[in-house]
């Protein structure tokens, strides 16, 4: 079993800055894609940023310019540097990721959540 553990919410003014994390671990034998969701009570996930093995990116429209995802493959961890926050950006922000496992081929993983707010 891989395990997703996710840092880094916290409560933050408008315009501040947060960078979360999220590292892997278990038996992984490669990690596919990895990206960040973000979901408000009664609402569906959406998703905010990804990014591939060989590093291309995508953003959400609502952050581009303002987020950046990275990861670092020796830690087997992701991050996302949130700029210039907004209000609307308060959600819960999900880990996501593609990882093949000893034993198996590719399976869907997701962290437990991390609560960022962005209020005064």
């Amino acid at each position: 079993q891989v395990q997703l553990v996710e840092s880094g919410g916290d409560l933050v003014q408008p315009g501040g800055s947060l960078r979360l994390s999220c590292g892997a671990s278990g038996s992984i034998l490669s990690i596919n894609a990895m990206g960040w969701y973000r979901q408000a009570p009664g609402k569906q996930r959406e998703l905010v940023a990804l990014i591939g093995s060989g590093g291309s990116t995508n953003y959400a429209d609502s952050v581009k310019g303002r987020f950046t995802i990275s990861r670092d493959n020796v830690k087997n961890t992701a991050y996302l540097q949130m700029n210039s926050l907004k209000p609307e950006d308060t959600d819960v922000y999900y880990c996501n990721a593609y990882i093949w496992e000893y034993g198996s081929r590719w399976n869907e993983y997701w962290g437990q959540g991390t609560q960022v707010t962005v209020s005064s």
